[in-house]
């Protein structure tokens, strides 16, 4: 039987991909498997680089969903949300990263092993494959990609670096 897949969605895997640290995600999971819809949206901006990327980490597997209509029973969510959570399910998937409120309920409903950028940050460290959570986020946030204020702090906390 093959191993359930880790499914991940844009945020997560722009996050990694703008501090130029994918490397985290390939090597704490070894693979990851990524919707149709993912692949897309991951595209849609520096669509060079980012297709550059895409072709070079054979471990970044495009997988399509066997029933395409699954994801109009998430109401609300994008298309990649939606599309990762109905990938999870038929996949059986052992992690789902994601990051979105609204998506994250969806998974916590349904029951999906669950984590998100911040969540796989604090595991690197745990499995020492970064020394501090802080200068990440700070890339992270450096990027433009938002994060509350109250969850870095938490996750600093957790972290044992506040």
């Amino acid at each position: 039987m093959p191993a359930r897949p880790i499914v991940v969605n844009s945020t997560p895997l722009v996050a990694f991909w703008s501090i130029g640290r994918l490397d985290i995600l390939r090597r704490l999971f070894g693979e990851i498997v990524i919707p149709p819809a993912v692949r897309e949206e991951f595209l849609s901006a520096e669509k060079e680089s980012r297709r550059q990327v895409l072709r070079e980490a054979s471990w970044i597997r495009v997988v399509a969903l066997a029933n395409p209509n699954r994801t109009a029973v998430y109401a609300g969510l994008d298309d990649g949300e939606a599309q990762v959570l109905a990938l999870a399910e038929e996949q059986d998937a052992s992690l789902v990263l994601i990051d979105e409120r609204k998506a994250r309920r969806y998974a916590e409903r349904l029951k999906l092993p669950l984590s998100g950028t911040l969540g796989v940050l604090l595991l690197a460290k745990e499995e020492k494959i970064i020394s501090s959570v802080s200068p990440l986020l700070k890339a992270i946030q450096g990027a433009g990609l938002y994060l509350h204020t109250d969850l870095v702090e938490q996750i600093l906390k957790i972290a044992g670096e506040k």
